[in-house]
């Protein structure tokens, strides 16, 4: 029951016309991606394809997933309009046919997974990413709990297990050369459901 109620949650918050998070690429994304040469880009928890779509516009071969058709629905639909292709594909990660090593990028942007399984999908996720590739991640720290206090508007889950620490991010990538790792402050404008000041963590590292 569980898992059915996760997967209600994000159907229910993805089937509003308006999308959930906006239809903007996160910024730090955006910083981390401008520098690149265009490759191939994986965005595990995509929801309505925001930054899978801005990928793509950048010339980005772009490959997403999510547990929400509603979320598919959207990213496809705001793919559509921006004349770009995604691959993006519905199902739990394990059930997914991705290959070993076959993306150049891997970008968690707030891909908040359940505490029981956080640590073991960002090992899954690794083997899919080439030597020399980078992961991308920004979502909430264990301290943006007392933001939510201040201000429900910020979002974030407010349970302390889904949430991240540098300690966690540096056991769950141990292979990585770290190009940075910090939990900062940021001042969020993203659509319906993250609005105002937050504590994120925020890291990019390269698979040795």
């Amino acid at each position: 029951m569980e898992d059915k109620t996760w997967l209600e949650k994000w159907d229910e918050r993805y089937r509003n016309e308006d999308f959930a998070y906006g239809i903007q690429p996160n910024n730090y994304l955006q910083q981390q991606l401008l520098p690149l040469p265009p490759g191939s880009i994986l965005f595990p928890a995509d929801g309505e394809g925001r930054n899978s779509v801005y990928a793509a516009i950048q010339g980005w071969k772009a490959s997403a997933f999510d547990i929400s058709t509603e979320g598919q629905k959207k990213a496809l639909q705001l793919a559509a309009q921006n004349q770009v292709c995604i691959d993006y594909q519905v199902g739990e990660l394990s059930v997914l046919t991705y290959q070993k090593e076959e993306f150049d990028v891997i970008a968690l942007i707030y891909a908040h997974f359940p505490a029981e399984i956080k640590s073991s999908i960002h090992t899954m996720l690794s083997q899919y990413l080439r030597k020399g590739g980078l992961i991308i991640f920004e979502a909430f720290s264990k301290n943006h709990l007392q933001y939510i206090a201040r201000n429900e508007n910020v979002g974030g889950p407010r349970d302390i297990g889904s949430l991240f620490s540098v300690d966690e991010i540096r056991s769950d990538f141990p292979d990585y050369e770290i190009l940075e790792l910090s939990e900062t402050e940021v001042e969020l404008e993203e659509g319906l459901f993250h609005n105002g000041t937050g504590s994120v963590i925020r890291f990019t590292g390269r698979k040795r």
